[in-house]
C-alpha cells in the first residue's frame, strides 16, 4: 500500500526504500583482502601496547620485577610491531594488484596510528617508568613527541602527493622500528632523548626516503624476519644474545641515516644529467 504524505502530496513506499539501502550499504562495508590485513597490523599494535603493559609496566609497579619476564614481553612487543609493518607493507601490494575497499585509505592510517603511534609511544613512555636513569616526566614529553610526529606524518600524507616513488619523511613503520631500536640499545638517558627527538623530527622532515617497492620491499621483509631473529635470540637468552640485538639496533639508526642519504645523492646525479642534457641540446 502507497501511504501519501499530506504536506508533500510524494508517494512513499517503504518495500523500494529498504530495498535501495540494502544495495548501497553492502558496498560500504565490505572488506577487502586488503582491508583484512590492514585490521591485521591495527591487531598487532593493539597487542605490543598489552604486551609492554602486563609484562613490563605492572611487574614494575607491583614490585614483581623478574628480569627474564620483562625481556620476553619487550620482545614479545616489538616483534608485533615488526609484524604490523609486514602487514602494512603487504596491503599495499594486495591493494595494488587486486582492489581496495573505498574506506581502505582511511583504515590505513588508523592502523598505522595504532601500531606505529601509539605502540612506539606507549612503549617510550614505560621504558621512562622502569628505567633506573630515565626521567618519568622528561620521557613522557618525548614519548607525545613520537605520537604527535605520527599524527602530522599521515595527516600530511593524506593531503599532500609526493614524489613518484618516495616518501617525504622517514615512513611511520620505519620510524616506529627506529624508536624502539633506540630504547632497546640501552644508551644513557640524554643520548637516548636526543636520538628519540631526532627521529621524531625525521618522520615530518621534507627529508626524501624511497617506497618499498620491488628489491626494496624484498629486502626490508628480509630485515624485518632478520629482525625477529635478533630479538627472539635475545629474549631466549641465547648465546651473545645481548650483543646481536644491539648490533641489528645500531643498524637500524644507521640505516635511518643513511638510506635518504642515498636518495638524496641520486637525486643530484638526476639534478646533474639533465643540467648535461640540456646543456648538450642547445648546443649548435
Amino acid at each position: 500500500m502507497t501511504v501519501i504524505d499530506p504536506e508533500t502530496q510524494a508517494g512513499w513506499v517503504p518495500e523500494a526504500d529498504e530495498a535501495n539501502e540494502e544495495e548501497e550499504m553492502p558496498l560500504s562495508l565490505r572488506l577487502s583482502i586488503a582491508d583484512t590485513l590492514t585490521l591485521g597490523n591495527a591487531t598487532c599494535g593493539f597487542m605490543a601496547v598489552y604486551f609492554t603493559t602486563t609484562g613490563i609496566l605492572i611487574p614494575h609497579l607491583t614490585g614483581s620485577q623478574e628480569s627474564g619476564m620483562a625481556r620476553h614481553s619487550a620482545a614479545t612487543a616489538v616483534i608485533l610491531m615488526l609484524c604490523a609493518a609486514v602487514f602494512d607493507l603487504f596491503d599495499g601490494l594486495v591493494a595494488r594488484k587486486l582492489r581496495s575497499s573505498p574506506m581502505g585509505a582511511e583504515l590505513d592510517n588508523l592502523s598505522d596510528l595504532i601500531s606505529f603511534g601509539l605502540a612506539p609511544a606507549y612503549f617510550v613512555l614505560v621504558y621512562g617508568m622502569v628505567a633506573d636513569d630515565a626521567h618519568q616526566r622528561v620521557a613522557a614529553v618525548g614519548a607525545i613527541v613520537v605520537l604527535l610526529a605520527v599524527v602530522l606524518r599521515l595527516a600530511r600524507f593524506s593531503c599532500v602527493t609526493p614524489r613518484n616513488g618516495m616518501f617525504q619523511g622517514m615512513p611511520s613503520p620505519f620510524g616506529a622500528l627506529t624508536v624502539v631500536s633506540i630504547v632497546l640499545l640501552e644508551l644513557p638517558f640524554p643520548a637516548t632523548l636526543m636520538a628519540i627527538l631526532g627521529t621524531a623530527w625525521l618522520m615530518v622532515s621534507r627529508v626524501e626516503y624511497p617506497k618499498p617497492r620491488g628489491r626494496l620491499a624484498g629486502a626490508m621483509l628480509g630485515w624485518i624476519v632478520l629482525s625477529m631473529g635478533l630479538l627472539a635470540a635475545w629474549a631466549f637468552d641465547a648465546p651473545s644474545g645481548q650483543l646481536l640485538l644491539q648490533t641489528g639496533c645500531a643498524l637500524q639508526l644507521v640505516m635511518g641515516a643513511v638510506i635518504p642519504l642515498f636518495a638524496t645523492a641520486r637525486r643530484v646525479n638526476n639534478f646533474r644529467d639533465n643540467r648535461r642534457e640540456a646543456r648538450a641540446a642547445q648546443l649548435p
